[in-house]
């Protein structure tokens, strides 16, 4: 049998201590791997490389069949992208993947039952990174969900509850403010779940979803998210589980995927045989199933299953009831010295089949609507007090166009503001024509109003679809 291609980065900071202890780990599972080294992270960074590998490296991810990454650090300044968030989006490697399990009574935790698996949108949100500064006091960030992205991670995310005969998905947005972008998400999830009549679902607002994942994880099963909320409540479920050491994660796409530790590099434990592995062993173990090595990864699992029902524990997760503290090479040791064995009071893994949701490409369930462009708003630069910005904006020739509201941050300040709005030096203005809306005459406006000393930072056109705004209107 051939050998998989793989590709494998020691990473920074505690990534070289915790992935050799991985592959010896692998090694003794009886994985078959062909391990082929790429060096990313600091080094590669301050060699000049803004995305943390060389160009040669694309190749090698190309070429193989999964890559096992260490966490790696980004230097603070100098314009240097995240090299996780650039591998996702260049990959298309938009499900993220994080089991959260709680090893009780053999790690602490106040959860004994938590069995949570946080399915993450890996791609879009405010990670698409598009950012700028625009006034001395303002910088913007762009929030992108779309419904070819959303229809995937959800869709993924039944696709697995399904294959691991999971009971239940539940989605948590904001759609209670932000109600188009996450509104769009929500809408999609209901869409979808209607095709899994036998999964239950269910929708939680994210603030009040997250505390009842905090405090009752047990009532979770398996979550979707979009990326912001399920980055931070992945970390949290980890957490609460016991460690956010413990938990691996696994990031899938249609043309290849990722497997790591969700934690970072720790930079101040490096060097010192102290890190847990577990978090990467249990991410390797994923990459050993979407390889379909079914055998190995029981193997391996259930090795460790075994080392922690032994007490056998490292530093962070050591009480008074372990029976051993190790470091990281003796952690590798006990489970490898373990390869074969099988948990007696832990649930034991036992994959005798692929237990793997597949990727689904986008199947808009909705037909084509219409859209017609209706009016612009136009974002000012001004440190002008309130009253005395919105005469000089009433005051500009505009055309055909009337300008019918002024905001600061989303606050009603024309008309019929309050004068107590606290305001700062971004604007925005909404405009609308007399008669028909074009992009020609949305550009004469914008000329227009150049010409008169008005410092435009950007515009953003306004539409309706099927005859539905389709923008926010500004708070009182």
């Amino acid at each position: 049998m051939s050998k998989t291609k793989i590709a494998v980065a020691h990473g920074d900071g505690i990534g070289p201590e915790i992935m050799d202890a991985t592959l010896k780990v692998l090694k003794a599972s009886g994985a078959n791997l062909d391990i082929q080294t790429v060096e990313i992270g600091e080094k590669m960074y301050l060699k000049g490389h803004k995305t943390g590998f060389s160009p040669d490296t694309w190749d090698i991810l190309r070429n193989t069949d999964a890559f096992l990454k260490a966490p790696i650090t980004t230097p603070q300044g100098g314009g240097f992208k995240s090299l996780n968030v650039t591998i996702r989006t260049a990959f298309g490697l938009y499900a993220n993947v994080r089991p959260c399990i709680s090893y009780s009574p053999f790690i602490k935790t106040k959860h004994p039952s938590m069995d949570v698996v946080i399915i993450r949108e890996n791609e879009e949100d405010l990670y698409s990174g598009i950012e700028y500064r625009q006034t001395q006091d303002v910088c913007h960030s762009i929030k992108l969900i779309s419904r070819p992205g959303t229809e995937k991670i959800v869709r993924y995310a039944f696709e697995y509850a399904k294959a691991n005969n999971r009971k239940k998905v539940t989605c948590f947005t904001k759609d209670n403010i932000m109600k188009l972008s996450d509104g769009l998400f929500h809408k999609v999830y209901e869409e979808i779940a209607k095709e899994y009549p036998d999964i239950e679902s269910e929708h939680w607002i994210v603030d009040i979803g997250a505390a009842k994942l905090a405090d009752t994880p047990e009532a979770f099963d398996v979550v979707v998210l979009p990326n912001l909320y399920g980055d931070i409540l992945s970390d949290v479920a980890a957490q609460i589980s016991g460690s956010v050491g413990l938990a691996g994660s696994a990031n899938i796409g249609e043309h290849g995927a990722m497997f790591e530790a969700i934690h970072g590099s720790a930079p101040r434990r490096a060097g010192q045989n102290m890190a847990n592995p577990t978090g990467l062993i249990l991410g390797s173990v994923l990459m050993l199933l979407h390889l379909n090595q079914l055998e190995a990864a029981t193997k391996m699992h259930n090795a460790l299953l075994k080392t922690i029902e032994d007490g056998v524990h490292t530093y962070d997760i050591h009480t008074d009831k372990s029976k051993q503290k190790v470091g990281t090479k003796e952690f590798a040791e006990a489970i490898i010295d373990r390869m074969g064995q099988e948990p007696s009071q832990l649930k034991k893994a036992a994959y005798t089949k692929q237990n793997k949701s597949h990727s689904h490409s986008h199947q808009s369930s909705e037909s084509k609507e219409t859209r017609e462009l209706v009016g612009t708003d136009i974002y000012v630069a001004s440190s002008k007090a309130a009253e005395e910005f919105t005469k000089k904006m009433l005051s500009c020739q505009t055309g055909d166009f009337e300008l019918e509201m002024i905001s600061n941050r989303g606050a009603t300040i024309y008309p019929n503001g309050l004068k107590e709005t606290f305001c700062i030096d971004q604007w925005r203005c909404r405009y609308f024509p007399k008669g028909k809306c074009t992009q020609k005459e949305i550009a004469s406006l914008y000329a227009t109003l150049t010409e008169q000393g008005i410092d435009i930072i950007k515009s953003e056109n306004l539409y309706e679809f099927n005859g539905k705004p389709s923008y926010s209107s500004a708070k009182q």
